[in-house]
C-alpha cells in the first residue's frame, strides 16, 4: 500500500520569514468582504505570485507534456487561470463559515448520490475520492453540511509555521482530519470502520506508487484508496467540486461508484474519471503541482518501482 510519507514540517528561519509573509497576506485578504475576497486572492496569486514561484512555467511545461497540441492562446489562458484558481481555493480554505455557509442549501447532483445515502443509513463505510481541482475541499464541506460524517487524509506542509495554521483552518471546514502516513491512516480507517466517509485526493505523485497513466503518461498514483474499499467493504465514489460560472459557488457532483475489482483497476478508474472531469473544465485543476516527474522513471526502475 503506497501511502507516501508526512513532511517534515521543518522550522528553520527561512520557513518562519515565509511564514510571515504568507500570514500577512492571508491576514490582509480576510479584511475584505467574502464575495470581494476570493477573486482578490485569485488575482494576487495569479498575476503576482505565479510568476515569481514559477507556477506559471509550470503550468505551461505540465501541459506541453500531456497536451502538446494545445493552442498557445490555449495555454496562456490556463496559465493565468489555474493560479487565480489556487488562490481561490486557498483563501476560501481559510475562510471557515464564509465558506462552508455557501453548502446549507446547495443540492448534491450525480448519480452516486443516491448510493452514498444507502451507504449512510446502512452504517456503510465510504471512501470518497476527489483531485486538486476546483475547490477540493468543496465536496467535503457539502457533504457535511448534508448530515454526512466525513473524514479526511491531508498531505502536511513542508514549512512547520505554514502548517499548524493550514491545520487549523481545514479543521475549519470539518473534522475529523488525519496526515498523510501511517499514523494517520490508521485514525482514518478507526473512522470508516465505523460507518463513516473518507476522503482521499488521488491525483498526487508518489513514487513508490502504481503504474497507473493520467492524461495517457505515466503518472505513479497510490493504490492505498482502492485498497482500504476492497479490505473494509466500502463504496468508492468520485466526488467533485466544479467552481461555477460566478467563481464563488460549485456544484457538487457525485459520480457513480467505481466497481469493486482489483486496485490496479479501480485506481486506473479513479485516475480516469478525474481526467474526464479535467478535460471539460482545464483551468479548474492544478497543474501548477508536478504529477507526472518523468525524469524519475529511471530511478524507479532501480528501485523496482517501474
Amino acid at each position: 500500500m503506497a501511502l507516501g510519507e508526512t513532511a517534515g514540517g521543518r522550522k528553520g528561519p527561512v520557513e518562519f520569514a515565509s511564514n510571515l509573509a504568507i500570514r500577512a497576506v492571508i491576514g490582509a485578504a480576510m479584511l475584505v468582504p467574502y464575495r470581494y475576497r476570493v477573486p482578490m486572492a485569485g488575482w494576487i496569486v495569479s498575476r503576482l505570485v505565479a510568476p515569481l514561484a514559477g507556477y506559471s512555467r509550470r503550468v505551461k511545461d505540465n501541459l506541453a507534456h500531456v497536451c502538446p497540441d494545445l493552442p498557445e492562446a490555449e495555454v496562456k489562458r490556463l496559465m493565468r487561470a489555474v493560479p487565480d484558481n489556487a488562490g481561490r481555493t486557498l483563501i476560501e480554505i481559510y475562510s471557515g463559515k464564509g465558506f462552508t455557509d455557501r453548502f446549507a442549501h446547495a443540492p448534491l447532483t450525480g448519480p452516486g448520490v443516491a448510493a452514498l445515502e444507502a451507504a449512510h443509513a446502512a452504517g456503510r463505510p465510504v471512501v470518497l475520492v476527489t483531485g486538486h481541482f476546483g475547490n477540493y475541499d468543496a465536496p467535503r464541506a457539502a457533504l457535511i453540511a448534508k448530515g454526512f460524517n466525513v473524514g479526511a487524509l491531508y498531505r502536511e506542509m513542508n514549512n512547520g509555521y505554514f502548517n499548524d495554521h493550514y491545520v487549523a483552518a481545514i479543521s475549519q471546514v470539518g473534522t475529523p482530519v488525519f496526515p498523510r502516513g501511517r499514523r494517520g491512516l490508521s485514525g482514518l480507517i478507526k473512522f470508516l470502520r465505523a460507518g463513516n466517509m473518507g476522503g482521499f485526493l488521488i491525483d498526487q505523485y508518489m513514487f513508490d506508487g502504481a503504474n497507473m497513466t493520467f492524461f495517457g503518461k505515466l503518472a505513479p498514483t497510490a493504490l492505498s484508496a482502492a485498497e482500504l474499499a476492497l479490505k473494509y467493504d466500502a463504496l468508492v465514489v468520485p466526488t467533485y467540486g466544479i467552481r461555477q460560472p460566478n467563481g464563488l459557488d460549485f456544484e457538487v457532483v457525485c459520480e457513480a461508484p467505481i466497481p469493486h475489482s482489483t486496485p490496479e483497476e479501480m485506481t486506473q478508474a479513479l485516475n480516469d474519471s478525474l481526467e474526464a472531469l479535467v478535460r471539460e473544465h482545464m483551468d479548474q485543476w492544478f497543474w501548477i503541482h508536478r504529477r507526472w516527474k518523468p525524469e524519475q522513471t529511471e530511478l524507479r526502475e532501480i528501485a523496482g518501482k517501474a
